[in-house]
């Protein structure tokens, strides 16, 4: 799969660096840096866009201005691409009527497009928009890259006497590797402590979404709902081997 990486900054660039650390060798990946400053209405696109773009599958916008958004069609009929995933990870970037009119442009090309929210939402068939609301989309590049990076999968491998974490795989990395990092950091720990100990390493990979309350998380930040994303796939697997403790009337809990 030809891939081409819209970027504007180390958010961009933390990105790609992981995607090509840990995607499939026969991903070829090229990237873009766009423009830092747009005037408020793009009247002429072209000004704006470089006069060659390698030809690509799939379009990654991991740009940090609401103006290249406005970009996006064009650049996509440009390289010929299928599919396009951008990423909303901050607002202000790609604020919600933008996102929607995106990814309307881009199915009148024919053109499928996710607008994931966080990115890590991301899954081979679907992604979040609100804390309520998931999407679903329809194309082989999109879930091909799905398949590697997005809502993270760690598999934990648990000693069920000691219950202490002796491996964690990660089959499907955020894509900025934050997943990784997590994965790495509970092997060796007790159940107890495993969801408490990802939400701190989450913390301070550091996660790069954005701390601004966002309405469509009923104020919550998207860097919150990354993290809950991530822990609750820690979780599912360590609450059937964590200690349950009780209480009796008139006695103290036991474990």
């Amino acid at each position: 799969m030809k891939i081409l990486a819209i970027i504007s900054g180390e958010y961009g660039d933390r990105h790609v660096r992981n995607i090509i650390e840990k995607g499939p060798s026969n991903w070829k990946i090229e990237t873009w840096r766009a423009p830092s400053i747009f005037p408020p209405v793009i009247d002429y696109p072209e000004d704006y866009l470089p006069k060659n773009l390698p030809s690509a599958d799939l379009v990654l916008s991991f740009a940090e201005h609401r103006g290249v958004a406005e970009l996006l069609p064009d650049i996509a009929q440009m390289i010929g691409a299928q599919a396009v995933i951008a990423a909303i990870d901050n607002e202000s970037w790609l604020p919600r009527g933008l996102a929607r009119q995106l990814r309307g442009w881009l199915e009148n090309l024919g053109i499928a497009c996710a607008t994931p929210k966080p990115l890590c939402s991301l899954t081979e068939s679907d992604y979040m928009m609100t804390r309520k609301q998931r999407l679903k989309y329809f194309s082989p590049f999109i879930t091909e890259f799905a398949e590697y990076f997005g809502q993270p999968q760690i598999e934990l491998k648990i000693d069920p006497i000691k219950k202490i974490i002796l491996s964690a795989v990660t089959h499907r990395d955020a894509v900025c590797g934050c997943a990784y990092h997590v994965a790495q950091g509970l092997i060796g720990l007790t159940v107890d402590e495993a969801e408490e100990k990802a939400g701190l390493l989450h913390h301070h990979y550091p996660c790069m979404a954005s701390m601004e309350k966002d309405p469509d998380f009923g104020g919550d930040t998207l860097m919150h709902a990354s993290g809950n994303l991530l822990k609750d796939n820690i979780s599912a697997q360590v609450k059937p081997h964590k200690s349950q403790g009780y209480i009796s009337p008139g006695k103290r809990s036991a474990q």
